[in-house]
């Protein structure tokens, strides 16, 4: 097996300790059942009985499927009995020219190691897990003598105590608010943090304490962290008792300015506890999912309890469900949904699971500990989960009709637009820099269930006979990279990756770029369309569609069709303008210092803070260079060399 062919998971090299062998079998690359049974039988001879993972791929090489198994023989064996399998796994084997198997200590292991696998190679037979974006979560760094408290997505490798998930950012920009009036903690970064000389605003409205110039001292602040802590540890009612007392001392002191800012605390931790909607008192921390199936769809809605308080909840909408048991969705879609979120102790279910018992044995070691996966039977917890069951009906019946809207919209938009027939994937394209200057183009992508954010992709303008501002030369580059990539990856037209739509964000100029350049590389089937503004250049609804062959059309100003053209224009305008604001901004921060080769963040960091200026680095002796705090003889001797270079 090769490096790739391994799981890259940091989990693999901590849970696994798997021995893994890879088997290949090559067939005639006829995708008919004989040739998919034949590669099957030769790896099935060589497998032993023990638990792992099979993958099964095409002619191509592409993953169609991942499993697990707690004997592969066994399992593996089962995809040559035809008479068994249902028209879907028949489908499948057909299609299989060759296997990779990974064996593994334990089926729980595989069970993990599938998940990650599955969400890797999004094969085509699996459920998938649509939403698979990373959660939010609230974070209170513990590596700082005044802790800040931030949003935070991603690996959690900084040290500190992290609460959540959250469903959306928003939640969390709404809590970390309430909670910086309510415990009055930083949030501003630690460079910005040491180099304050007075207070920033934060600490003129009541949403900081000011540590950073001493209005608080250590001890101060460290009860006030430790309160945070209790209070999203589901100490709520403590913490609130603790502040109601400290008020009535203040009062009865006389100290009205210091009763007032306790009742201003207290204010903001009612509004966290009033703003969340799900009364979840008592239940502690625990995950909450319930199934809603109807019309071959299925919506599972979450909530997620921490310390007894409601932080979200979301619906998901798993792909690939066809054929599969409501139960079998539910396990898959929960071992891919902790793949990335950190299971809690408890998690509730509205129904048996086959596979429960064997799910909480793999998630217990990410867990601290056993996890219980429970149908709960009676009080708050089957309370909430009745809400669950009702909420996850309700998401999938508006699923369902934004589905059968968006069908509606994308057949009129075929008839509009001339196409043969409704457009699985739209690419839309557009430009983006002033004056020339950060020039990037952009690609946003659309399929039938809506955008897809993950295959977004911007092309930064690099080619030097390019002139500033050509809008026609960059579109003509974008078009060339893009294209002439999918030509070299996918010739075939296999993979998905290749459009049913080009829209691009422009008039008769820009159409008849991209439809030269297309032409050059030999692409004449990939239908176009301009998207332009009508007269006056601003008349919005009144777009013109320009089509290849010269002709234009329009749309009545309340048709649906335009508005879902506009929608799809003003995204690309939108991912456009974001990333070229990005690009400038690392522009405008950018030093001359980057230039130097071996000069990294914190010896740039060190010359300019002794310095002062990139210039005075520059004009700076060799000698002055070399008493620089931080900066060694040979890097000294580096940037001299840069600046002086021989002859």
């Amino acid at each position: 097996m090769t490096k790739a062919d391994r799981p890259d998971h940091p989990k693999s090299s901590e849970r696994f300790h798997e021995e893994a062998a890879a088997y290949t079998v090559r067939g005639s690359g006829t995708p008919d059942l004989d040739a998919g049974i034949a590669a099957i039988r030769e790896v099935v001879r060589t497998l032993k009985p023990r638990p792992g993972v099979y993958r099964m791929h095409d002619a191509r090489g592409d993953v169609l499927y991942v499993g697990k198994a707690r004997v592969l023989k066994n399992r593996v064996a089962n995809y040559t009995q035809v008479g068994a399998l249902s028209t879907r796994l028949r489908r499948m084997v057909s299609q299989t020219r060759s296997m990779t198997i990974v064996t593994t200590n334990s089926e729980a292991d595989a069970l993990l190691l599938e998940a990650q696998l599955i969400k890797r190679y999004r094969p085509p037979y699996n459920v998938l897990l649509r939403d698979d974006k990373s959660f939010p979560f609230i974070l209170l760094r513990a590596d700082h003598a005044f802790p800040r408290i931030t949003k935070h997505r991603g690996a959690r490798r900084a040290k500190g105590n992290y609460y959540g998930p959250f469903a959306s950012a928003g939640s969390v920009n709404t809590t970390i608010n309430a909670l910086q009036k309510l415990f009055l903690l930083r949030s501003c970064n630690d460079g910005f943090f040491s180099r304050r000389d007075r207070p920033c605003l934060l600490y003129q409205i009541k949403r900081c304490s000011a540590p950073c110039v001493g209005r608080i001292d250590e001890a101060g602040y460290a009860e006030l962290v430790a309160e945070a802590k209790d209070f999203l540890g589901g100490k709520s009612q403590a913490v609130q008792a603790r502040m109601s007392s400290q008020m009535d001392a203040a009062a009865a002191a006389l100290d009205f300015e210091g009763a007032a800012i306790m009742r201003d605390r207290l204010r903001a931790a009612t509004f966290i506890q009033g703003s969340q909607a799900i009364n979840a008192e008592g239940v502690g921390n625990a995950d909450i999912f319930a199934l809603a199936s109807h019309g071959g769809q299925i919506g599972i809605q979450a909530f997620f309890i921490r310390g007894g308080q409601n932080w979200g909840h979301r619906a998901f909408f798993p792909a690939h469900t066809e054929g599969l048991s409501e139960e079998d969705v539910m396990v898959s879609f929960l071992a891919q949904f902790y793949e990335e979120v950190p299971p809690p102790r408890c998690i509730l279910v509205d129904r048996a699971l086959p596979e429960g018992d064997l799910l909480a044995e793999a998630l217990a070691p990410a867990a601290g500990g056993k996890v219980d996966i429970s149908v709960p039977q009676r009080g708050d917890r089957k309370r909430l989960m009745t809400q669950a069951s009702r909420n996850a009906a309700e998401a999938l019946e508006r699923r369902l009709a934004e589905s059968s809207t968006q069908a509606r919209t994308l057949r009129e938009v075929t008839e509009f637009l001339e196409l043969g027939e409704i457009p699985q994937r739209i690419e839309v394209y557009d430009n983006s820099h002033i004056m020339g200057t950060n020039a990037l183009g952009a690609m946003v992508v659309a399929g039938p269930d809506g955008l897809l954010k993950g295959q977004y992709r911007k092309f930064n303008i690099r080619n030097p006979d390019t002139a500033p501002g050509d809008d026609f030369a960059m579109m003509r580059e974008v078009m060339q990279r893009r294209f002439g990539r999918v030509q070299e990856e996918d010739p075939d037209r296999q993979s998905g990756t290749w459009p049913d739509l080009v829209l691009i964000d422009g008039g008769k100029g820009q159409m008849s770029a991209v439809r030269d350049t297309l032409a050059e590389l030999g692409i004449q089937d990939v239908p176009l369309i301009a998207i332009a503004k009508g007269p006056g250049h601003g008349r919005e609804g009144r777009e013109v569609f320009h089509f290849p062959d010269g002709r234009e059309k329009t749309l009545p100003t309340n048709s649906p069709v335009l508005f879902y053209l506009q929608r799809l224009r003003d995204e690309v305008h939108r991912f456009a303008i974001g990333a070229h604001r990005a690009k400038r901004s690392r522009a405008i921060t950018a030093s001359p210092l980057d230039e130097i080769p071996g000069i990294g963040p914190a010896r740039k960091r060190a010359l300019l803070l002794h310095f002062g200026t990139a210039g005075k680095v520059r004009a700076a002796a060799l000698e002055d260079l070399q008493r620089a705090p931080g900066v060694s003889a040979a890097v000294a001797q580096a940037v001299w060399d840069f600046y002086h270079p021989a002859g």
